[in-house]
């Protein structure tokens, strides 16, 4: 069994076929370009993804290697902050994922996106939610065009505050839609995975 399928099976909560078999490479690189809302590009044209813990850390390591590419984990100072950096050639911020052929695709570049930059609540007693945000306005009108092509309904379009960042879009997946999402789309990252799964039962 390859690092890859084992990762499917340990953290993607999807019953469908994404759970019984290892992802392809094709659904592996969406996911990473998924990702990169996470990242940032340094000087030495490195891309970084920075996060407070190391496990989806790995876990993006894995994936890289999975491709044939080396990515770097270390500790940012004293700080419990950690950052991966890797020069993967196919990472592109410039991606535009309506050009993606398939649903699997599709389906994994929005995984990626969500376990960059999704939202769940942490505390069990607080209202479930799953939101995506983003400074690119247009990239999450793309998500939701992609999300509705998957039956996954999501609210307006909106901005928190104007006054404290103009440039920051968030939606919010339908109550209705909770369960097409955990089930279509689900997560790669162990935390939100776990939360998933525990707050919406399909």
């Amino acid at each position: 069994m390859s690092q890859v399928q084992k990762i499917s099976r340990e953290v993607v909560i999807d019953p469908s076929e994404t759970t019984r078999r290892a992802p392809c490479k094709e659904e592996i690189q969406a996911y990473l370009l998924g990702a990169l809302h996470d990242a940032s590009l340094n000087k030495k044209k490195r891309y970084r993804f920075t996060q407070k813990g190391t496990e989806w850390l790995t876990l993006l390591q894995k994936l890289f290697q999975e491709l044939g590419y080396k990515s770097w984990i270390y500790r940012e100072g004293n700080r419990e902050v950690y950052t991966l950096e890797t020069l993967a050639q196919f990472l592109d911020f410039g991606f535009d994922p309506l050009t993606l052929d398939t649903n699997v695709e599709k389906v994994a570049y929005i995984r990626g996106f969500f376990d960059a930059e999704g939202g769940v609540p942490r505390n069990a007693k607080a209202d479930f939610y799953i939101q995506l945000v983003q400074k690119d306005k247009t990239k999450i009108e793309k998500l939701v065009r992609m999300l509705d092509t998957l039956g996954i309904s999501t609210g307006k379009i909106h901005n928190p505050s104007e006054r404290v960042d103009p440039n920051y879009w968030r939606i919010y997946v339908s109550w209705r839609s909770h369960k097409d999402f955990v089930s279509k789309i689900g997560s790669w990252h162990p935390l939100k995975a776990k939360i998933l799964q525990t707050r919406v039962m399909i």
